[in-house]
């Protein structure tokens, strides 16, 4: 019994998680400005096609339905270019897994990046995450995964995010970040704690950490306490070079003007005595 649900369980997940060609956005950043930019620590969000990605999408009223963490070359080294492992991500059918930035080279991408933190610390959070690599999801829970066959459920909006935490299996996990939001709690970094107001003068607000399980890619988007980075702008950029079909065509700059040969002449001041040579008083 338990073997025939991991198995449909498992040609679901698969199913769900496939790409669907034609839907994906164009990406806003090219390939070589993405890994230049992109620096150990850095969670990569990814605007996705397939019908889980419709869902989380639906339900979180957000961009982005995948997130992976970028763990530099610890994995491989950098001679190996652009094939290097550099991500690490939880995918429902596939498990924990690395893999190089060619898999989302042409998706539609951001980079959020933790403020402050230090080599160490992003270290203890890569080790986290590689000590749990080749990690399998159980696909036994056929409602974990039946749910998403309905992308858009016609639910009130302020519930749809509550839906998405419904079920309580290993795929719901894996869908909804919980992985890196466990490896930035692992060195009590925040990412988008729950805001309390209190009678109490001396603590008029508390901060309260939310279960791993609770987190979806949107929150590391809007998170106070992550940097938004825009690889264009990181790598400079002047917006006199972008020219687009219908624009005027930009005006040349006037030449400088030519600077005189002449020696400079000093004009006397008005009402000032210029001193005379060989005079001499009476």
């Amino acid at each position: 019994m338990w073997q025939m649900l991991e198995f449909v369980g498992h040609r679901l997940s698969v199913y769900l998680s496939h790409p669907r060609d034609g839907l994906a956005p164009k990406a806003t950043s090219s390939a070589d400005k993405l890994h230049h930019c992109l620096q150990p620590g850095d969670v990569l969000l990814v605007e996705g096609t397939s019908r889980i990605s419709t869902a989380i999408k639906y339900l979180t009223q957000s961009t982005w339905s995948h997130a992976a963490f970028c763990i530099g070359h610890a994995l491989d080294g950098p001679e190996l270019g652009a094939q290097a492992r550099i991500l690490i991500e939880a995918d429902v059918s596939a498990g924990v897994r690395a893999l190089s930035l060619q898999r989302y080279e042409s998706y539609h991408t951001r980079i959020c990046r933790p403020v402050g933190l230090q080599a160490a610390e992003v270290k203890v959070m890569t080790d986290y995450l590689m000590a749990r690599l080749g990690q399998q999801y159980d696909h036994k829970n056929i409602f974990d995964l039946a749910r998403f066959l309905f992308p858009t459920p016609p639910v009130p909006s302020h519930w749809r995010r509550h839906m998405l935490h419904l079920g309580s299996g290993d795929p719901t996990r894996a869908i909804c970040s919980s992985l890196i939001a466990e490896a930035f709690q692992a060195i009590a970094y925040p990412i988008l704690p729950e805001v309390v107001h209190s009678d109490n003068a001396g603590f008029p607000v508390r901060l309260f950490r939310r279960h791993p399980s609770l987190f979806t890619p949107r929150d590391f988007d809007v998170s106070p306490y992550f940097k938004v980075i825009k690889p264009m702008l990181e790598t400079g950029y002047a917006y006199r070079n972008i020219i687009c079909l219908g624009d005027p065509e930009p005006e040349p700059e006037p030449e400088p003007e030519p600077v005189s040969a002449e020696p400079d002449q000093v004009a006397p001041v008005q009402g000032s005595a210029m001193p005379t040579a060989g005079i001499q008083g009476d």
